[in-house]
């Protein structure tokens, strides 16, 4: 016996596709005209051009800039990133034809950085980019040796630091603070070249993968660990000496910033800690300003910090005093 219950939902069905009319092409395309035309017109900031318009060297491409970064983990890491076959035999060669893939594709990211900034305006200007981009690319790659060096140093204070490290190997290919502090020591050599644009690719592509922002324009010592990591935040112009450890959620960061007559933010001046040799931050804590925390410190887990601590201090949150009251007695 079939069933006499109205079919509902076929009815609504053929209600909505009856509402009116498709609009047409001709409908579509007028209206996407003029909205093509307002998200191609130049705009800016406070007079700075952000979209150029056609005709000028394309800007760096963060995708290239990325996989440049990967190759050179691979080249500081043979056999833990890229190609995990690399072996003894193998890694002269996988270490040379790696770095000649970088060298050609970074040059042509700094040339396209250094050209953004000159934006491009004169040839003679561009043909000078030319040669520059060049030089730096290699005087960035000669450096190379000693960043892994460094970065040896900061895997082997991961493993000696972190009590759940079962092998210095784990330390490299798994933990965030390691990626993290690679791409930064990467970023801050090619920040210290005078490279624009691209250490900040590098630096906030990690941070958006490990949760951990480092500023490239950071100095940071040898043996320098990361534990956990989520969170952290380190400033343009924070010193950091060697043998420190950081904990998640550590904020090295600055107080409120001078303004300019026009009310915009002074640029290149200091404005982040120092913090020296030997010192643990406990997770959540917050340092600002130009600060200094002295040598073999210990900050406990979120304290707050704007004034400078002597050296092998030990600073915690106040006390929690508890207290029973009888009858109310008290309150």
């Amino acid at each position: 016996m079939s069933s006499s219950k109205p079919k509902h939902h076929l009815a609504g069905h053929a209600v909505h596709r009856n509402r009116g009319p498709r609009p047409s092409s001709l409908d579509l395309n007028g209206g996407l005209a003029d909205i093509v035309d307002a998200l191609c017109a130049p705009c800016d900031v406070d007079g700075s051009t952000i979209l150029r318009g056609p005709g000028l060297r394309a800007l760096p491409s963060r995708d290239e800039i990325i996989a440049v970064v990967e190759n050179l983990r691979s080249v500081l890491f043979p056999g833990y990133f890229g190609l995990s076959e690399v072996n003894v035999g193998s890694q002269r060669f996988h270490v040379g034809s790696t770095l000649d893939t970088c060298l050609r594709t970074l040059h042509e990211q700094v040339l396209r950085a250094l050209c953004f900034v000159c934006n491009g305006e004169a040839v003679d200007h561009c043909l000078e980019c030319e040669d520059r981009s060049l030089a730096l690319t290699r005087a960035f790659l000669t450096r190379l040796p000693a960043v892994r060096q460094l970065l040896i140093s900061d895997v082997h204070a991961a493993y000696e630091g972190d009590p759940a490290a079962t092998s210095a190997d784990e330390c490299v290919l798994s933990y965030p603070g390691t990626l993290a502090i690679t791409s930064y020591r990467l970023a801050h050599e090619l920040h210290l070249l005078g490279v624009p644009i691209i250490p900040r690719i590098i630096t906030e592509h990690a941070h958006s993968i490990t949760g951990i922002d480092i500023h490239p324009g950071a100095r940071i010592g040898e043996r320098f660990f990361i534990d956990h990591g989520t969170g952290i935040v380190i400033g343009e112009t924070a010193v950091i000496g060697r043998n420190v450890r950081l904990y998640q959620g550590v904020t090295l960061g600055a107080k409120s910033f001078p303004l300019d007559e026009h009310g915009h933010p002074v640029k290149g001046v200091r404005r982040h800690p120092t913090v020296e040799d030997d010192v643990i931050i406990y997770a959540g804590s917050t340092i600002l300003g130009t600060v200094v925390i002295g040598k073999g410190s210990i900050i406990g887990g979120n304290v707050w910090l704007t004034r400078s601590v002597p050296p092998h201090s030990r600073i915690s949150q106040a006390h929690t005093r508890i207290e029973s009251f009888a009858n109310g007695g008290g309150i």
